[in-house]
């Protein structure tokens, strides 16, 4: 792979920052790379062989590429994470990956003149970037270099997202940033485009994009907090990662990832009381059945689990951003099944957390209702271990006849 051509270019109320990927060992075609944001932020975006490289390591990695060439200097900070990443990535997931060799110019000192120091978190709107963002607040005094001073918000890494809905998102988002005394920048990519596949974006791509997007705003960020999803109890390999986005590091930014030792139902109640928060919430990963000008559909499994923590906690009747027309949860709880997938086991304890705070607050037929829900995908997770390890005895055994059985007792093939 080759990346090339960088080119920063301003067009009506939007300056954008290109580079040119060329594969060379797949047959992919060539792709023009972008980020772009609007001209109040422009000054902080620029052509940083940082963000491109980032942006591209991970699909250079899947697609078998045998190197990246790049006519740039970067630092040795960020190749030998990038290294690092690309060993814990073959480490979780083996077949046909492979560390991608790094061809590019050694940067020997920082750029001059230093960005001042200047922290930010990417600000989707949902319960872990929200949580992140009130922990920030109340944990850091306001002129900490710690403390968050920007917001990012993406359009482009969102399946399905229409213009209208991101700009509904900035919106709600604005209205929750303006009360913490930060700024929300806009961030309009095509990265999703170097490999579009939903799998390889949550298990692989997911904390190397977004961090690709935050090398690109160096010029204005010294610091970045990538919200965690997993918390300890539920961490498994997956693309944003506590062991993989630091690695994503350079000596001019530094890429955290916050929030792991927080449940979603601790990072629910660390929200609770804000209610501005609650009023522009997004947590809805179904935008296709969002209403026109709702921020959440009311009936996805996500929107399901954030609603039952809400109302454990008491909090369900003020979050305005859930439309009051859907179903009730006892309704959606008969009919939602937890996702049959590696984040199964996360998802599980969520709902535990929830049937938990239930009971505890006095809704007894809905917490019996989650434990129903609970037994059910205890029961699927049992049966597909059991359907699993049926497949690899049929492997071993009668793959090819009874050569295994053959062997075992002494005979001649």
């Amino acid at each position: 792979m080759r990346i090339s051509k960088p080119a920063l270019k301003t067009k009506g109320d939007r300056t954008r920052v290109t580079a040119t990927i060329v594969w060379e060992d797949s047959d992919r075609p060539a792709h023009e790379l972008y980020f772009e944001t609007t001209l109040p932020f422009a000054k902080g975006v620029s052509c940083n062989p940082h963000a491109f490289l980032t942006a591209c390591i991970m699909p250079a990695m899947r697609h078998g590429e045998k190197r990246i060439a790049m006519d740039a200097e970067i630092c040795p900070e960020l190749r030998t994470g990038l290294r690092t990443a690309m060993g814990w990535i073959f480490h979780w997931f083996g077949g046909a990956h492979h560390v991608v060799s790094i061809e590019a110019k050694v940067r020997a000192s920082l750029p001059e003149p230093r960005t001042p120091a200047r922290a930010g978190v990417f600000l989707s709107g949902g319960i872990d970037s929200l949580s992140t963002l009130r922990a920030n607040r109340l944990d850091f005094p306001l002129e900490h270099p710690g403390s968050f001073r920007d917001g990012l918000l993406i359009h482009g890494i969102e399946k399905g997202k229409t213009p209208q809905q991101f700009q509904q998102a900035f919106a709600a988002v604005s209205n929750i940033a303006q009360d913490a005394g930060i700024d929300v920048i806009p961030v309009y990519t095509n990265i999703r485009d170097l490999d579009d596949d939903s799998a390889f974006w949550g298990h692989e791509f997911q904390g190397a994009a977004l961090s690709a997007v935050a090398h690109a705003f160096s010029r204005r960020l010294t610091a970045i907090s990538i919200p965690a999803t997993y918390d300890l109890r539920g961490l498994i390999p997956y693309g944003s990662h506590p062991l993989l986005d630091p690695q994503y590091s350079s000596a001019d930014l530094q890429i955290r990832h916050d929030g792991v030792l927080l449940s979603r139902l601790d990072k629910t109640k660390l929200i609770a009381d804000w209610d501005l928060a609650l009023q522009n919430i997004r947590v809805c990963n179904r935008p296709k059945a969002i209403t026109h000008g709702a921020l959440n559909c009311g009936v996805c499994e996500k929107c399901l689990r954030t609603k039952l923590a809400l109302l454990a906690l008491g909090k369900l009747e003020q979050a305005g951003a859930f439309p009051a027309s859907a179903p009730s949860i006892s309704q959606l709880l008969s009919t939602v099944t937890i996702g049959n997938t590696a984040a199964r086991q996360y998802q599980e304890s969520c709902y535990q957390d929830a049937a938990n705070g239930l009971a505890e607050s006095g809704h007894i037929d809905l917490a019996r209702q989650v434990e129903q829900l609970l037994a059910r995908s205890h029961a699927r997770r049992q049966q597909d271990s059991n359907q699993y390890s049926l497949q690899n005895i049929r492997k071993r055994f009668f793959k090819g006849g009874l050569t295994w059985l053959r062997r075992a007792m002494g005979q001649k093939t």
